[in-house]
């Protein structure tokens, strides 16, 4: 494995523990300024998100576990700029529902800033618990 994948996996790393701390502003700060995050599926919070619009998601999102919403890493591969993550996450939602849901990210970092992430996951609890069953019309 190359410096820059070990220093790529260590960066990821620390996206997950500014994650845990709910500190959306010290996320956004690790995206490039062209940087963005991508959740996949068809839910009300899908879509593209560039660094500042992501400094006010992210906020809003990690805001509505009161208690913090903690991710597990399971396994993790570097391969050139690219980080995958195979990760779990659990925490109380505001609404009082436990959220719990299984991920893939994909994490693609340029001069060790956040060039492009992906995350893919169960949309139907994202639907069910964080879009209170709402879904996009």
């Amino acid at each position: 494995m190359s410096e820059q994948e070990l220093i790529n996996k260590q960066l990821t790393r620390a996206f997950f523990a500014l994650m845990d701390k709910a500190d959306a502003d010290a996320i956004a700060d690790s995206y490039a300024d062209d940087g963005y995050v991508q959740t996949m599926g068809n839910t009300l919070i899908s879509g593209k998100r560039g660094k500042e619009e992501t400094r006010v998601f992210a906020g809003g999102i990690l805001a509505a576990f009161p208690e913090g919403l903690k991710f597990t890493i399971h396994s993790m591969t570097a391969e050139a700029d690219r980080v995958a993550v195979e990760a779990s996450s659990k925490g109380m939602h505001i609404s009082g529902a436990l959220y719990t849901n299984e991920y893939h990210f994909l994490f693609r970092w340029r001069n060790n800033k956040l060039a492009e992430l992906k995350e893919y996951m169960d949309t139907e609890v994202v639907t069910d618990i964080l879009c209170g069953g709402a879904k996009p019309s």
